[in-house]
């Protein structure tokens, strides 16, 4: 059957810009039998055109989807619910920095097609979370989630958050924030929050508060499906080393990749998004296959770069622990 995918609007017009080759990438990483994979315009509206035996999933550049007949005729598809939580949990916070949630959506998809995992539900690490984008994302799509962050303001925002949305949706959850000490030390705070979504499995969030390279020291034995990060880009994200605030992510990517990597199981997968203005593909592309991963580098892996902003070039790089 071929198909015609209508492509979401941006709010981010750069990002906009973007939004069909990377619809396309996305969808050959995802689903790689699919076939002549083009952009099209029918009535002078761009398409995303594919060849795909099944009713195709929804991705995350996905505003419809139809069946593309003779003569241009579109028959309008209908696809499974997108999530099992509602969209509002990730699109209602607004604030600064805040990741383009469409592209929060992509490279989580993309990192998760790399895991050589037993099917089902997933465990999703992002290290340097925020105010939890990916891990909202990551519930939505029925996984389990969990993060890091070094400010304690961000992780409270978004617990304030967290607890008045599930409060406001009538879902049976609990949300508490905890001191963590180890041998008689404050090392921060955790967040834990479960949720029990409609006709679905429970689903846990736990974010700790501080550095990300301890990341493996704060989770202790625990193991990853997935590690996702949307590392600093050295404008609003300046990275922080524990020294100085820099502009290039490169030295804090160079201490903290190791760590992440040994938080992955084994066929787990590593999603990387940064500004390739401070950091090469090929620098970053050694940095993880000397933490012992196997870079995806090849072919729409390698078609995923795109413009945020005059200083923003944004790649992502995915990497699979054998």
């Amino acid at each position: 059957m071929r198909y015609a995918m209508l492509l979401s609007p941006s709010a981010n017009r750069a990002y906009g810009e973007s939004v069909a080759e990377l619809a396309a990438a996305e969808l050959e990483i995802c689903r790689p039998e699919a076939r002549e994979v083009h952009t099209r315009a029918i009535g002078g509206v761009d398409y995303l055109i594919f060849d795909l035996e099944d009713v195709p999933s929804r991705l995350s550049g996905t505003f419809a989807m139809f069946a593309l007949l003779p003569d241009d005729l579109l028959r309008p598809v209908t696809l499974e619910r997108d999530g099992v939580l509602d969209e509002d949990l990730v699109t209602i916070p607004k604030y600064q920095g805040k990741t383009n949630e469409q592209f929060t959506r992509l490279l989580l998809d993309v990192t998760l097609a790399a895991v050589d995992r037993p099917p089902g539900p997933r465990s999703v690490l992002d290290p340097m979370c925020g105010r939890g984008t990916t891990l909202t994302t990551a519930w939505r799509a029925g996984h389990d989630a969990a993060g890091v962050e070094a400010d304690p303001k961000a992780v409270e925002q978004f617990s304030a958050f967290l607890r008045t949305w599930l409060r406001r949706k009538r879902l049976k959850h609990r949300v508490e924030q905890v001191p963590v000490r180890r041998e008689g030390r404050s090392l921060g705070k955790k967040l834990e929050a479960t949720v029990r979504p409609e006709g679905a499995r429970e689903l846990s969030l736990t974010v700790f508060t501080g550095d990300t390279r301890d990341s493996a020291a704060l989770f202790g034995k625990r193991r990853f499906d997935a590690v996702v990060v949307d590392a600093p880009y050295g404008v609003v994200h300046g990275s922080s080393t524990g020294r100085d605030r820099e502009r290039s992510p490169a030295t804090l990517l160079g201490e903290a990749v190791g760590v992440w990597a040994g938080q992955l199981r084994a066929g787990g997968a590593l999603g990387i998004s940064w500004n390739t203005h401070g950091l090469r593909r090929e620098d970053l592309a050694g940095l993880v296959a000397a933490a012992g991963l196997e870079p995806q580098d090849h072919g729409p892996w390698r078609r995923l770069a795109h413009r945020v902003d005059a200083s923003i070039r944004r790649d992502v790089l995915v990497a699979r622990k054998a």
